[in-house]
C-alpha cells in the first residue's frame, strides 16, 4: 500500500545582528548576555517559539555558524487542503515570526521580552507533497527602521516532502488488537497485538521460531533491567508481541525493570524509572533495539515522562551506550504525542547531544545539524504516536517516515514502541487507583 502525503515546513538558520552604532551605551557587554528569541505562527497551529543567537555584525551567516533547525511544522494532506482552501476572511498564507529581545518567560504575569519587530515570510505550499521548496533564504530588516542601520534576521524557510506510512489500533494495546495500514479512506489490517505478563508467557513461549530461546533470552533481559522481587507496590512483566498476518512474530515490547510506587508515595519516580525493551527477531532469538524509560513527573506537570534510547547493534557486545532519541512529557490528563524528531519538534531531539554516546555534528550547511553518530542511520522526522489520557480509551494512531521502513520489521518495531509508550500511562498511574483487570495478574486480581 502506498504511504500518505506529508510535507514538514522547517525554519533554521536564526541569527540576529545589530549594528553597533544602534546599540545602547549599555550594551558594551557582550551580546551572548543579551538573549533574543522569537515566536513563529502558522495559521491554526500551536506557536513555537525558538532561541535566535546574535552573531557580530561584520559576520556574514552562515559562514563559521552551526546550522540549527528552529521550528518544523508537520502536514497532513487534510492539512495541505486546510491551508489552501479560499477565504474571503484569510488573505495570502503567511508563516508569521515576532523577534524579542530579552528572556523568555513571564514576569508578575507580564511578557519579559520586548518585541524588536515582525517578520512574514510568504507560502505556496502547492505541489510541496513532490518537491522541496525554499520560501526564504537570507536577511531581513526588522524594527520599524528599514535603513541600513536596523538589526538584520536572518533564517531558512523551506518545505520537504516526508511521505508517512501510518497505522492505527483498533483496540487498546492490552486487549489484543488488530492493527490497520491506513491511505486515505482505505483500511488494511497488518498486524495483530497479543498482550501477556511475561511470567506466566511472554513472546519467547508463543513464538514457534523462536522458542529455543527462551533461555538465552531471560539472560540478557535481566542485563537491561531487574528481574528480582522489589518491595512494595509495582507492575511488572508485562510484554506485547507483534505478529504478522501469517502469525510469525515480527517485534515485541516487554517490561524489564518494574514500575514501583518509591518510597512514602504512591507514584513512579524519575529517580527509578520502569523501563522497556523493544525487541526484533535476528538469528533465531529476540534481539534488543531500543529501550524505553518512563516515571510519573511531579509538581504542576504531573504527566508521563518519558526517554526513549536506540541500544546499537554491536554484534552481540553490551558495551556500546545507547543514543537519546527521544525525550519528554506527555500530559496524564489530556494525554498528547510521543515523537521522535531528530531535526527538532516539541517531544524529539533537535540533537542527540545529551546521550551518553558522541553527540550529533553538522554535515553540510543546508542540513540543519543532520549527521548522526554512525551507529544511528536515523535522521529528520521518525515517528509519532498519539497517547490518550488516564481512564480514556486509546487506540494509538502511529506515523512512521518512509525513508525509515525497508521491511515488515522495521515498520512493526515502531508499533511496538507505540504500544509500550500507551501502556507505559497505565503502568504510571497513581498505586492509589487500581488498573483495569486486562493489567493485572491473577493474583492480584484475587487481593
Amino acid at each position: 500500500m502506498d504511504p500518505c502525503p506529508f510535507v514538514r515546513l522547517l525554519v533554521g538558520n536564526l541569527a540576529l545582528k545589530v549594528p553597533v552604532a544602534s546599540k545602547p551605551a549599555r550594551s558594551v557587554v557582550h551580546p551572548s548576555s543579551s538573549p533574543c528569541f522569537c515566536k513563529i505562527k502558522l495559521k491554526n497551529f500551536p506557536l513555537q517559539t525558538a532561541v535566535v543567537p546574535f552573531i557580530p555584525p561584520e559576520n556574514q551567516f552562515p559562514d563559521g555558524q552551526v546550522q540549527t533547525l528552529a521550528a518544523s511544522f508537520h502536514l497532513s494532506k487534510a492539512d495541505l487542503e486546510k491551508l489552501a482552501a479560499k477565504s474571503i476572511f484569510a488573505g495570502k498564507l503567511c508563516l508569521k515570526i515576532a523577534v524579542y529581545t530579552g528572556r523568555r518567560g513571564t514576569t508578575c504575569g507580564v511578557n519579559s521580552g520586548r518585541l524588536l519587530g515582525r517578520v512574514t515570510v510568504p507560502l505556496d505550499l502547492a505541489g510541496t507533497e513532490t518537491r522541496s521548496c525554499v520560501f526564504h533564504n537570507g536577511w531581513i530588516s526588522v524594527g520599524k527602521d528599514t535603513k541600513g542601520s536596523s538589526a538584520q534576521f536572518h533564517l531558512n524557510v523551506k518545505s520537504e516532502p516526508d511521505p508517512r506510512f501510518v497505522f492505527q489500533f483498533d483496540g487498546e494495546p492490552e486487549c489484543n488488537p488488530q492493527v490497520f495500514q491506513i491511505q486515505g479512506s482505505i483500511r488494511q489490517p497488518v498486524f495483530t497485538c497479543k498482550f501477556s505478563f511475561r511470567n506466566t508467557g511472554g513472546p519467547n513461549q508463543r513464538s514457534r521460531s523462536l522458542q529455543s530461546e527462551t533461555i538465552s533470552s531471560r539472560t540478557w533481559l535481566s542485563s537491561f533491567g531487574s528481574e528480582r522481587e522489589r518491595p512494595g507496590r509495582e507492575r511488572k512483566g508485562w510484554s506485547i508481541t507483534v505478529h504478522d498476518l501469517s502469525g510469525s512474530p515480527v517485534a515485541a515490547a516487554s517490561m524489564v525493570t518494574p514500575f514501583v510506587a518509591s518510597p512514602g508515595s504512591d507514584r513512579v519516580s524519575r529517580s527509578n524509572p520502569g523501563s522497556w525493551l523493544i525487541l526484533r527477531p535476528g538469528d533465531g532469538t529476540w534481539k534488543p533495539w531500543g529501550r524505553l524509560e518512563a516515571w510519573r513527573e511531579r509538581g504542576s506537570s504531573d504527566g508521563l515522562g518519558y526517554r526513549f534510547e536506540l541500544i546499537p547493534d554491536t554484534n552481540g557486545g553490551m558495551g556500546a551506550a545507547g543514543i537519546v532519541l527521544s525525550e519528554s512529557t506527555l500530559g496524564s490528563n489530556k494525554g498528547g504525542k510521543f515523537v521522535i524528531d531528530l531535526g527538532g519538534g516539541s517531544n524529539g531531539r533537535a540533537t542527540p547531544g545529551s546521550a551518553t554516546s558522541p553527540a550529533c555534528s553538522p554535515r553540510s550547511s543546508g542540513d540543519f545539524g543532520y549527521g548522526l553518530w554512525p551507529y544511528c542511520s536515523y535522521r529528520g522526522f521518525v515517528m509519532s504516536a498519539t497517547v490518550e489520557g488516564e481512564g480514556k480509551c486509546s487506540k494509538p494512531s502511529v506515523e512512521i517516515s518512509v525513508q525509515h521502513v525497508n521491511c515488515t520489521e522495521d515498520a512493526a518495531a515502531f508499533v511496538a514502541l507505540a504500544a509500550a509508550v500507551d501502556l507505559s500511562m497505565d503502568a504510571c498511574r497513581l498505586f492509589s487507583h487500581k488498573l483495569r483487570k486486562e493489567l493485572c495478574q491473577h493474583q492480584d486480581l484475587l487481593g
